[in-house]
């Protein structure tokens, strides 16, 4: 995989709106922030814009990303939030200017998108991490400074407790993954992960207990289950039931799904929709290690 250069003061960073809208209030907390840290700040043309939902119609919101894209002088791309809306134009972005000159991709939940595209059809790694909707003050809380000691170089590496559904084991690979929801619906497109040798995260929020089944059923029917090195499975927040109850926690869920494979799985990791949630370099060479507690190191 290729890795996008480390930033260093004075760089400039985009902040665009490739999903669902977002105002100005909720993004200035992340603006300051990152000027406080000495880099410069370059919003999209649109990226307050409004249609409906959606922060501006496709064509607004995929020009925007185009333009970050495309400008050699922007070193990271940070998404101003998720929600719904990356997938809609995805096949309208040309990256062979991107790949000419990788930068870094920052943002997580819908963004899952646009890190998979990434990896899959140009081998670059990205960043899963806080967007500046999660941002609420210039002074970094533990799941930001997670997000800015990636971007710098800093290394990185995390441990948390084992829960019992974990199943003990060291495997190394590179990480890939992000949103549940998102990775089936990319089933079968130009945008699916090959998961194969590679230790696979998943998180999701606010899904019925079995929507939940139904997608792990999915990567397990084409595959993406079987030659995992691991799994790791992060916040599944927010998880509803119908009136007679599924029966399964969405742990449990995704126990069973993997059940028959030996590879190492850890739950609970603090990543996606929850607090804090911990960077990831996405396409990065990790060292997963569950014994007593987890480790997940970056190489």
């Amino acid at each position: 995989m290729i890795q996008p250069p480390y930033l260093k003061k004075g760089d400039k960073v985009g902040i665009v709106s490739p999903a669902r809208c977002i105002s100005f209030e909720e993004v200035h907390p992340a603006i300051r922030l990152l000027q406080r840290f000495n880099l410069e700040v370059v919003l999209g043309t649109h990226v307050f814009s409004r249609d409906h939902q959606l922060a501006g119609t496709d064509l607004q919101r995929s020009h925007d990303l185009q333009q970050m894209l495309d400008d050699p002088q922007i070193r990271a791309i940070v998404c101003s939030r998720g929600g719904y809306g990356m997938v809609r134009i995805i096949d309208r972005l040309d990256l062979t200017r991107f790949c000419q000159n990788p930068k870094w991709i920052i943002g997580f939940s819908d963004i899952t998108v646009l890190h998979s595209h990434i990896h899959q059809r140009f081998g670059i790694e990205t960043l899963h991490a806080a967007m500046p909707v999660n941002i609420k003050s210039d002074k970094p809380d533990e799941s930001v400074q997670t997000m800015l000691n990636a971007i710098f170089g800093y290394r990185i590496s995390y441990t948390w407790p084992r829960s019992p559904l974990s199943r003990n084991g060291t495997a190394r690979g590179i990480l890939t993954g992000g949103n549940l929801s998102i990775l089936a619906n990319l089933s079968g497109t130009a945008s699916d992960i090959d998961t194969t040798g590679k230790i696979l995260f998943l998180e999701d929020l606010d899904e019925y207990l079995y929507h939940i089944d139904r997608m792990m059923l999915n990567l397990k029917r084409s595959g993406k289950l079987t030659n995992l090195a691991g799994l790791i499975v992060g916040g599944m927040t927010g998880m509803r039931d119908n009136a007679i109850p599924f029966g399964k926690t969405a742990a449990e869920i995704v126990a069973d799904a993997v059940k028959e494979h030996s590879y190492p799985v850890v739950y609970d990791f603090p990543a996606g929709h929850t607090i804090p949630n911990l960077a990831l370099i996405l396409g990065r060479n990790v060292t997963l290690k569950v014994d007593a507690e987890a480790e997940l190191t970056f190489t």
